[in-house]
């Protein structure tokens, strides 16, 4: 069944609206026409769910209202080519592209992030974060060392991060695509990959291992950075994953851009 959205019109629309209807989410007319209070009918089935509220019927909206087995979402990763993100890096060197994107693309559909806003998001992060297109790790500024203190010293009280003082603020500094930052973040997506991070972290910059931990530190906030961008509000998707505002004017021009190129599929 194809994604239903404001201004569809005919028999899966009407299916729709009679299955809103019987959940007790009358969706006004039952008329095939997806209006108003169509998509006020799902908006109110999605928050009672505790689905993304958007108010578009999509794969799994329907799957939760029982008109779908599958509740895959569409795919853009075939889209995705070193030129097309070339264009979106417009100060990084391509070759670092090509080498490096098979990577990202693996980790994203690893973890299910295949859709366009949460690829746009992946790429976005990647320009803030590296802009270079090769996984790094975190370089000393005033915001992680003191003028007089050991590197890096700011982070390792942060209990925030999980850690417990020295030597954490360095061994747990950012590093990898999404620049992975603190004791508590090692551990928990070094469990869910089963790789050793907390002993190990310097694996967070190997190329596959950082596409991975890319998919997977994202895949958890990706429910917090959808509902932020169906407000257009790309300041607090960006909140999400770096908690603040660093990069913003990158991780904004990347995501724009890429609506621009990436044109929606019906």
């Amino acid at each position: 069944m194809e994604t239903l959205r404001f201004g569809a019109r005919g028999k899966e629309v009407e299916r729709l609206q009679k299955r809103l209807l019987r959940l007790g989410f009358p969706p006004g007319n039952i008329d095939g026409d997806f209006g108003l209070g169509t998509e006020a009918a799902v908006l109110a089935f999605q928050r009672g769910k505790g689905l993304l509220a958007d108010g578009v019927a999509g794969p799994r909206t329907l799957k939760a209202l029982g008109l779908t087995e599958d509740d895959t979402l569409a795919s853009v990763i075939p889209r995705i080519t070193p030129q097309l993100v070339s264009r979106l890096f417009p100060f990084t060197f391509i070759g670092n592209i090509k080498v490096h994107l098979p990577f990202v693309l693996a980790g994203l559909e690893a973890h299910g992030l295949v859709d366009r806003p949460m690829v746009l998001m992946a790429l976005a992060t990647i320009r803030a974060e590296s802009e270079g297109f090769v996984p790094v790790s975190e370089d000393r500024s005033r915001f992680n060392t003191s003028p007089n203190g050991h590197p890096f010293d700011l982070y390792d009280k942060r209990r925030d991060l999980g850690n417990r003082g020295r030597p954490d603020g360095e061994r747990y500094r950012g590093r990898g695509f999404v620049q992975l930052t603190g004791r508590d973040n090692y551990a928990r997506h070094g469990r869910q990959m089963g790789l050793k991070l907390l002993e190990q972290p310097d694996l967070a910059c190997q190329p596959d291992i950082a596409g991975q931990l890319l998919g997977s530190f994202l895949r958890d906030k990706e429910r917090e950075i959808k509902q932020a961008l169906v407000a257009d509000d790309l300041r607090v998707a960006r909140r999400a994953v770096n908690g603040g505002s660093h990069g913003l004017d990158r991780f904004s021009d990347t995501y724009l851009r890429g609506l621009e190129l990436l044109p929606d599929m019906p």
